[in-house]
């Protein structure tokens, strides 16, 4: 009986999955015509309202030569597939006056987003480009760049932002726009923590949220329920990162992982005098975690990663496509993979859904508060709502994705340079980033220590549990103090 119900859960099994996969071929089928249809809206409401077509990543590749941009500058990126540096000269003569760009923290994955018929045509021209191949190979170096970022890199060459902030299609009410109107624009940070006996806390602590999220996603939940103790002993700072919740949402940002790690430094580092730290980092935000702690070895003294997304790229493989393909596979369930497939693959379909959503999210946040009749605290959607399309399509591809090839180095770091602890909280139920992921950071780095919470999912790790989390934090910064 026990090897019939094994058969029979295995056939069961074998026939959800192939329904998931022919379902999911009409759907993202659909979708890929869908976002093709918004696409040619866009472009048509982009003009009639700010009188310019905007870029987009649809056309992939379409830069293929070294590009002279506006002002008298220049514009050099390098060979497909190996992009590194970008110089946008200004023109000043030689005075040497010459910005650059890390163009390899710009993900191939913005513009390399196959669909299924792009597929298939793509096939049909390589059969007619084999003849060619031999003559190409003797041929100058071509230079490639998807034409959105070529765009936006002029812009900034001539020290313009290419577009009005905010742009129609993005909200302007004053928790989303208020940085426009401060001298220095930097991240909005919440402080809390008493000081103890002297003029400074003893420890700082700082906080980064995920993907789609803001600061409340800790001070919400965590903050208050900090013992007096720990409140005394330490200075929390939870930030929103740039692009999100009240931070500075710049249309002429790339979102790049130096970018974001600017804002860091210069708007918490900075200005609070942070020389050491302790890291708590969730999501997409354990990426930006590692890539601090390598920029500044000596002053980590903890670092405390949630479900980190962190996918091992098989040899031969390129890691930025290899990830987009592991963090949104294309498939209608479970639902939360669905959601991460619409947000990495369909650039336009996604600033719908902003445009309805994120413009108009004082009237959804209303309608929650009076259908729930206030029963459930909101502070959720601040994050899911206060954020502009660019800054999440660039964050989640430059970041999640671009950084794919550069993880293992960073945990060679954390292995080699650092002594800090390291310990990782990882949901059992967490169906979009998978506990495997912890495992292989732990593989990479020994002394990683994994606590898999049973029952939890990629959000209520610590939502519904902040109270022991909370304990559990003050446990590791004192073990790590002493």
């Amino acid at each position: 009986m026990d090897g019939v119900a094994a058969k029979s859960s295995r056939l069961l099994t074998l026939c959800g999955r192939l329904t998931n996969e022919v379902v999911s071929f009409f759907v993202f089928s659909l979708l890929d015509l869908l976002d093709t249809v918004l696409c040619l809206a866009f472009k048509v409401f982009d003009f009639v309202a700010e009188a310019e077509w905007k870029p987009c990543y649809c056309s992939s590749s379409s830069a293929r030569e070294a590009i002279h941009g506006a002002g008298g500058g220049e514009i050099l990126v390098s060979e497909r597939g190996e992009s590194k540096i970008v110089c946008l000269s200004s023109g000043g003569g030689g005075n040497g006056n010459v910005n650059k760009l890390r163009l390899d923290q710009v993900s191939d994955t913005l513009y390399t987003r196959p669909s299924v018929l792009h597929e298939v045509s793509e096939s049909i021209k390589r059969l007619y480009e084999k003849r060619g191949k031999q003559r190409a190979a003797k041929a100058t170096t071509v230079f490639a760049v998807d034409s959105a970022v070529v765009e936006m890199l002029q812009g900034r060459m001539v020290g313009k932002q290419p577009h009005p902030i905010p742009r129609w299609s993005d909200c302007d009410c004053e928790d989303c726009t208020s940085w426009t109107s401060r001298g220095r624009k930097s991240l909005f940070v919440k402080v809390a923590g008493d000081k103890g006996l002297s003029d400074k806390p003893r420890e700082d602590v700082l906080f980064i949220h995920g993907f789609i999220s803001s600061s409340a996603f800790w001070t919400e939940t965590l903050f208050p329920n900090f013992s007096d103790t720990a409140k005394s002993a330490y200075r929390l700072l939870a930030m929103d990162l740039l692009g999100f919740g009240r931070s500075p949402k710049p249309s002429d940002s790339l979102y790049t992982l130096r970018e974001h790690l600017d804002m860091i430094e210069q708007s918490v580092l900075e200005p609070y005098k942070v020389k050491s730290f302790h890291i708590v980092a969730h999501s997409l935000g354990c990426i930006l975690a590692l890539a601090l702690a390598v920029k500044h070895p000596g002053s980590v003294k903890s670092l405390t990663l949630l479900a980190p997304p962190y996918y091992p790229v098989p040899k031969g493989v390129q890691a930025t496509q290899y990830v987009m393909r592991r963090v949104a596979p294309r498939r209608v369930w479970p639902l939360i993979t669905f959601g991460a497939s619409l947000a990495c693959w369909y650039e336009h379909i996604t600033r719908a859904w902003c445009l309805l959503v994120c413009k108009n999210h004082r009237l959804w946040e209303f309608l929650t508060k009076v259908i729930t009749r206030n029963r459930i605290r909101t502070f959720m959607f601040e994050g899911f709502f206060c954020h502009t399309h660019n800054a999440a399509w660039h964050t989640l591809h430059n970041i999640i994705c671009g950084m794919a090839g550069k993880l293992d180095g960073y945990l060679d770091t954390v292995r080699d340079r650092l002594r800090c602890d390291v310990t990782i909280f990882h949901g059992e139920d967490d169906e979009l980033i998978p506990v495997e992921c912890s495992y292989s950071v732990q593989r990479r780095v020994r002394r990683a220590h994994v606590k898999v919470i049973e029952k939890k999912d990629h959000i209520t790790i610590v939502v519904g549990r902040q109270r022991v989390f909370a304990r559990e934090l003050e446990e590791i910064w004192r073990k790590s103090s002493g």
